[in-house]
């Protein structure tokens, strides 16, 4: 990416940080992580991929809201995200009924932690990022009744955040 396209991109999800990041990522024929990197620093958070370690951590918190974005579809769960363990190459969630299945955990390059206004407000979600620079999935911190983050989630949210991807400076 030429640094004006950079800088121009920078810009606009500066201006639009509520932007959708898989369309701005396929209109700019860039990645979705090149998106969320152009995001105001004060809104993301990148760490290596600790992909366990979040997943266990995240299972903790209660009903969060999971979305897998493709080309084709967004599919959206809204629960406690089940426990899992490692095996067989894959990390898999251990629940017959509800969310269950089988991640490739080893594809699993980053985890961005971000915070940002999103549809009029204040959204705070985890993208788990592959090895070729898209999004694997989401978690979405989770809404009260009043539609505002959970506050005991939230916290969680931050925790993490800084134990796998401590800001620096």
């Amino acid at each position: 990416m030429l640094s004006t396209e950079l800088a121009d991109l920078k810009a606009y999800m500066a201006d639009n940080p509520g932007a959708v990041i898989e369309d701005v990522a396929r209109e700019r024929k860039v990645t979705p992580r090149t998106v969320l990197e152009a995001l105001p620093d004060s809104m993301v958070q990148f760490g290596a991929g600790e992909f366990a370690a979040a997943m266990q951590d995240i299972a903790e918190w209660g009903e969060v809201t999971l979305i897998v974005h493709t080309e084709d579809a967004i599919f959206e769960f809204t629960g406690a995200i089940p426990k899992g363990e490692v095996g067989r190459g894959y990390f898999n969630l251990m629940q017959p009924k509800g969310l269950h299945g089988h991640l490739r955990h080893e594809r699993c390059a980053a985890i961005a932690f971000v915070e940002r206004p999103f549809m009029g407000k204040t959204s705070a979600f985890i993208a788990f990022i592959n090895s070729a620079g898209g999004i694997m999935f989401k978690v979405f911190v989770g809404r009260d009744d009043t539609r505002a983050l959970r506050g005991d989630q939230l916290r969680r949210f931050h925790a993490l955040a800084d134990r796998l991807a401590p800001r620096m400076g």
